[in-house]
């Protein structure tokens, strides 16, 4: 019982706050006391949102849609809406019932139909029921509604207005300056008010939650004001609700919110103005002979065809939209940009090299021998020793040469599309340029993604066209066939299956780069000519440990706090581990050679939290050269205190990054993985996490966390 009534609770708060696109609970406790300052108004929404709730959950709907509160925003807006415009009697209760039903049964409609094109439904069904009572209310039967004298209902305007219903109204004589005294009203008025206290108290609330909403409304405000001024639309100056939901709102929403915040989003949010303009003057004119006010109708129709259109690209460029909503423009933003920096190879097949041991770049791409043009992007391998010699003996015969004979492997999973066995191995300085490629072999590996290796030795080949082979089968040896002079190794990828298809420019996933003091760990490059590189060897254990298969269960335990985590697959196949008592989720990706978080939606109190800082990324590798190396999204890693001068900043520059390192380590019959996370600020660089986790027996038996001065200390109970 105790749970359902926290939950009720949080579904409360995210539909006050889902107002101004937030699941923010300061936001949400502020809007809900400033919905009071007319108490009628307050009442009126407080129970219309609680009803909507109830009627959702004893109808069957989706619990994590209920909990979000989009299914019940605009059943507080209909609620204010009645208390600001009616008083109160038996047909109030009545009709307020009715119309809360309809506007829960039209919200669910609305938004499941336009999910589909990916749109919102925004304030729409507000707005079309709130027309029907009116119209009802002004009709024949009149509904027996009161209608109050509403400041709102013929559009508030900017002459001084003291309404009687609202409490604090003495604040607002508050001594500012007219432009400031506006801007409070017109986000006062959002929530039906008349207020520059209520105004403040909303902003207030709204740059807690998000320092870039607060400037696009901000700049809604100040761009409309300014274009005002020059056209002279309004000639006594914008009204308070036009202003604020009209123009800030629509600024707010297309400038951070659905649009990952950028410079190209802001000035979106300014070029959408005199639409605006041109929407609320249009509408004000047609709905004028049903003497209806147009609400927030410009809102929803500039937000939605805008997001339409935009949906509607073949290439997003810069301006680019939210995939995952996370309700607050800072970590859209900053998930975006993480996810633009390190998660690009999700993009890409993860490429081994096609090799045992240590090989070295002989000629790399666009080389000066035979790499050039449209076959410049492609790999020659040859193996050598201490002094850099390819060969032993004399060289003189191809046997001589360190590759020559060495396995050469599938560099990923895939079907055989061609074979060439039968070309003679060439002797040491001549060339075959009339079977240029010598023996090759062409693998499919996906829908125009192909891999080549050329000159193998004749007769060596251990598959054939059709053959389903793996990540690491032998394909063949090396050899020294076609237009090659000695032994090599030639690979490269290409879109088509042909052996003389052009080549194209293609990373590996993970090798070793051997720089003479250690290997250094590269992810998604391609290694350039001279370098000696070879695969990782994984460590089984260690692998093992972060295998988190879709129904794996763990127990967490801390200072007498357990927390539940499960393991499950969206319908993106994407993987995630879900903490049950938070709700936080934290995707990630594990391969044959990595772990890595991907993602974190949450708080930062959760266990949960703290094991993704510390196993950001892990390799499953126990040389102790082997580093991983990472950058946390600041909105998961930053401090909070320190980020908001960061924030206002982030779509335009940012001077704040969050670094993330790892290695493991084999001691005794344990594997210790060893972590850091540094801030690195203009002022310099400050270590903020340092973790260590342990595996024992091929599983995770605990980690330690220090984040800011404070440790953790969990128990692993899979």
């Amino acid at each position: 019982m105790k749970k359902q009534t926290l939950l009720f609770i949080q579904a409360l708060l995210n539909s006050y706050s889902i107002v101004f696109f937030s699941q923010d609970n300061v936001l949400a406790v502020l809007l809900l006391a400033v919905s009071f300052f007319d108490p009628l108004a307050g009442c009126a929404g407080l129970f219309s949102a609680c009803f909507s709730l109830a009627l959702l959950k004893l109808s069957g709907h989706r619990a994590d849609t209920i909990q979000s509160g989009l299914y019940s925003f605009n059943s507080i807006l209909l609620g204010i809406g009645f208390g600001s415009f009616y008083h109160f009697n038996a047909a109030f209760c009545l009709w307020l019932v009715v119309a809360t039903i309809l506007t829960v049964m039209l919200t669910v409609s609305l938004t499941t139909i336009l999910a589909k094109r990916g749109l919102p439904a925004l304030s729409l069904p507000f707005v079309i029921v709130f027309w029907m009572v009116l119209l009802a209310a002004n009709g024949y039967a009149q509904l027996h509604l009161l209608p109050k004298e509403s400041y709102l209902l013929n559009e508030l305007s900017t002459v001084e207005h003291t309404n009687q219903y609202q409490l604090f109204t003495a604040l607002n004589t508050i001594p500012l300056p007219f432009y400031v005294k506006l801007f409070f009203r017109a986000v006062s008025a959002i929530l039906f008010q008349d207020s520059v206290f209520a105004g403040i108290v909303i902003s207030v609330g709204v740059f807690i939650h998000s320092r870039i909403s607060f400037s696009l409304l901000a700049l809604g405000f100040t761009s409309a004001c300014l274009l005002n001024a020059v056209v002279h639309v309004y000639p006594d100056g914008l009204g308070h609700y036009h202003l604020g939901v009209n123009f800030m709102m629509t600024s707010m929403a297309l400038g951070g919110f659905f649009a990952v915040p950028s410079l190209r989003s802001y000035l979106l949010g300014i070029a959408i103005i005199p639409l605006a303009y041109l929407l609320t003057g249009a509408f004000t004119v047609l709905l004028d002979a049903w003497h209806l006010p147009i609400l927030s109708l410009p809102f929803c129709i500039i937000v939605s065809g805008i997001l339409y259109f935009l949906n509607l690209r073949q290439q997003p460029g810069k301006l680019q939209l939210v995939a995952y909503q996370n309700y607050s423009p800072e970590a859209n933003l900053y998930q975006y940009l993480n996810g633009q920096e390190r998660l690009h190879n999700l993009g890409y097949l993860n490429l081994s090299l096609p090799f045992m041991g240590s090989w070295m770049v002989s000629q790399g791409y666009e080389g000066g021998i035979t790499h050039k043009a449209e076959w410049g992007q492609a790999l020659d391998f040859v193996i050598t020793n201490e002094d850099g010699q390819t060969y032993k003996y004399t060289g003189e015969v191809p046997a001589d040469f360190y590759c020559y004979n060495k396995p050469v492997l599938a560099c990923a999973d895939g079907v055989v599309e061609t074979v060439v066995n039968h070309i003679d191995d060439n002797p040491i300085g001549e060339v075959n340029t009339r079977e240029n490629w010598g023996n090759t072999i062409v693998i499919n590996h996906a829908p125009g993604l192909y891999s080549k290796v050329s000159h193998l030795k004749q007769g060596s080949a251990k598959v054939k066209p059709g053959d389903m082979v793996k990540r690491g089968d032998i394909l063949a040896l090396c050899g020294n066939s076609g237009r090659s002079p000695e032994p090599h190794l030639h690979f490269q990828m290409q879109a088509t299956p042909y052996v003389g298809s052009k080549t194209m420019a293609y990373p590996f996933a993970y090798y070793l780069q051997d720089t003479g003091s250690g290997p250094a760990f590269n992810s998604f490059q391609t290694p350039p000519n001279g370098d000696k590189v070879s695969n990782i060897d994984t460590s089984p254990a260690l692998k093992q440990a972060f295998t988190f298969q879709p129904g794996y269960v763990a127990k967490v335990a801390s200072d007498n706090y357990t927390e539940t985590w499960e393991v499950f697959t969206d319908t993106l196949n994407q993987t995630y581990i879900y903490e049950h008592q938070s709700g936080d989720i934290a995707y990630f990706i594990s391969n044959d050679t990595a772990f890595y978080f991907t993602a974190f939606y949450g708080g930062r109190a959760s266990l949960l939290y703290h094991f993704q800082l510390a196993a950001f990324k892990v390799i499953f590798n126990t040389e102790a050269a082997v580093t991983a190396q990472d950058i946390y999204p600041v909105n998961i890693a930053g401090s909070k205190a320190g980020l908001w001068l960061h924030d206002v900043l982030s779509p335009f520059y940012r001077f704040i990054r969050c670094n993330y390192q790892s290695r493991a380590k084999q001691t005794g019959n344990d594997i210790i993985v060893t972590s850091t996370g540094t801030n690195k600020k203009p002022g310099g660089e400050k270590q903020f996490m340092q973790a260590q986790i342990r595996i024992t027996g091929n599983q995770i038996s605990g980690f330690t966390i220090g984040l800011s001065g404070k440790k953790t200390e969990a128990v692993w109970q899979a």
